[in-house]
C-alpha cells in the first residue's frame, strides 16, 4: 500500500473520530471535548488531502 493511500485512510479515520469526539461534547455540553473533536477533524482532513497529493505525485 503506497504512503499516500495510507495517509488517506488515516486522515479519513481521524476525521470520523474528530466528528464523533464533536457530537459528544455537544451532547455532553463538554466544550472542551467538542473543540478537541473540531481540532481533530480538521487534522484528519488535512492528512487525507495530503494523501491524494501524494498519491498524484506518485504517478
Amino acid at each position: 500500500m503506497s504512503t499516500g493511500t495510507k495517509d488517506e485512510i488515516k486522515g479519513t479515520f481521524h476525521e470520523v473520530k474528530g466528528k464523533v469526539k464533536e457530537k459528544t461534547g455537544q451532547v455532553t455540553n463538554n466544550p472542551d471535548l467538542e473543540a478537541e473533536g473540531k481540532a481533530e477533524h480538521r487534522a484528519g482532513k488535512v492528512e487525507k488531502k495530503v494523501g491524494q497529493i501524494e498519491k498524484v505525485l506518485e504517478k
